[in-house]
């Protein structure tokens, strides 16, 4: 499973830009995904050599205007039985609130490893300031100031011990999950695809509580659904219905090979749908996108054509991703997504042989070579696929340096049409030869 981090507290802490600190900080942590800014709340970081997914927890409280203390408390809760480490946030120059204190209240109880970080600290005075906070009884805090980022490397130095290692098992049969937003029909295709013959299917109990592993074999085809529809009480406050489904996703999406994104063709495709979208593609995961619902739309012989355009605007760059319209209630092309998606799994484990990659590829190179830089000609040599689990490849040339972003497209779209990557993503290195 992976390694959530979620950041707690009351508002106008500074969370989120300890969050931004710690998925866009280009040096010693990755970037975060593109997604619209005022909804972007969860991203991955890498410390180290470790991967984890930072959340950021205030952005979901709904009409920040006017704050409900509830939705706060109810998203500690969420957070505390979801992550794996929890920041507490709190603020040096206002001191110990009333809120602070019943969040504190929350994260005693919890069994998980609870971190005090204490911001805004950016001088010695304020720094012995800091000391009330032990106050919390909460173990040891962590002074930090999250916009100069003073003090964040040691504290995920400490965070980053508390991690579960995850086993890499060996896994034979695809591991499949649905994700989308609430009430989009995931539910309702897993039961459209299992049917009501229940022996066929033999849960196996997952790594966590909290995600089934549906074993499914028929028709001729074998794989493991993850699945993490509703298997626990449904929040009480409906604003953090989404943040709950969000944590979920995260968790069934970094278990899987291939994840199938459902959207609901009434409401289109939304800025969490592209998120998640792009949470999948910096995983590496195999996707496939399924549009349900598709029997409420008034069609015309263009309809799919200009959806399926719409669709692929809003997830560029990576628009080599089958989309398939179903409706799960009529049982619409609901086996053409499962033939889909395990089609996107073997794409993803495919390997290619160097020859043929450098026969097909060195007479592209050859016409349309990477734009010369500074009167220096870049020559590509040899090619090869790395040995990974998703298609990466490694161009040997004489400049690495010099090949910018578009010619680096341009080899990727080329190894796309020759080798059939669809729905997958597929990284390009460059190599000094």
């Amino acid at each position: 499973m992976s390694n959530i981090i979620a950041i707690v507290g009351r508002p106008n802490v500074g969370k989120s830009t300890l969050f931004n600190r710690l998925t866009e900080s280009r040096k010693a942590i990755v970037d975060d995904f593109s997604g619209v800014t005022r909804d972007r709340h969860y991203g991955v970081a890498e410390w180290t050599d470790k991967q984890f997914t930072v959340i950021d927890t205030g952005g979901y409280v709904a009409n920040s205007e006017d704050v409900f203390e509830a939705a706060i408390r109810e998203q500690v809760v969420i957070a505390i039985e979801e992550a794996t480490v929890l920041l507490f946030m709190v603020d040096v120059t206002t001191g110990i609130t009333d809120l602070d204190d019943e969040i504190a209240q929350l994260l005693r109880r919890s069994k998980k490893p609870v971190f005090v970080v204490v911001n805004k600290v950016d001088n010695t005075q304020l720094q012995n300031d800091a000391a009330e906070f032990y106050g919390f009884g909460l173990g040891e805090i962590h002074p930090i100031s999250s916009m100069t980022g003073s003090g964040t490397g040691d504290l995920l130095d400490e965070v980053i011990r508390h991690f579960e290692d995850v086993p890499e098992e060996e896994n034979t049969l695809p591991k499949i999950t649905i994700v989308g937003r609430p009430n989009v029909g995931k539910s309702s295709l897993i039961n459209a695809l299992i049917g009501k013959e229940r022996n066929i299917v033999t849960p196996i109990a997952g790594t966590t509580r909290d995600s089934i592993h549906i074993h499914y074999n028929q028709f001729g085809h074998e794989f493991m659904f993850i699945d993490t529809a509703g298997l626990r009480k449904k929040t009480k406050v409906k604003e953090n219905i989404e943040f709950y489904s969000v944590m979920r996703t995260i968790k069934a999406l970094e278990e899987a090979d291939v994840v199938i994104l459902m959207i609901d063709a009434v409401e289109g495709l939304e800025s969490q749908d592209v998120n998640i979208f792009h949470l999948a593609e910096k995983n590496k995961k195999g996707i496939v996108v399924l549009v349900n619902k598709w029997d409420l739309i008034e069609k015309n012989s263009k309809t799919v054509n200009v959806f399926e355009e719409q669709i692929r605007q809003k997830l560029q760059p990576f628009t080599d991703v089958p989309i398939i319209f179903i409706s799960a209630l009529n049982k619409q092309r609901i086996f053409q997504a499962v033939e889909t998606a395990l089609d996107v799994f073997k794409n993803r484990s495919k390997k290619i042989p160097t020859s043929k990659l450098n026969d097909v590829m060195l007479p592209i190179i050859e016409n349309y070579p990477p734009p010369a830089l500074k009167g220096k000609y870049i020559k590509i040599k040899y090619i090869t696929q790395i040995n990974a689990s998703s298609p990466m490849f490694a161009f040997f040339c004489n400049l690495p340096q010099y090949i910018k972003e578009p010619y680096k497209r341009f080899l990727e779209n080329k190894l796309r049409e020759h080798f059939d990557f669809s729905g997958v993503p597929v990284q390009i290195y460059f190599r000094q030869k």
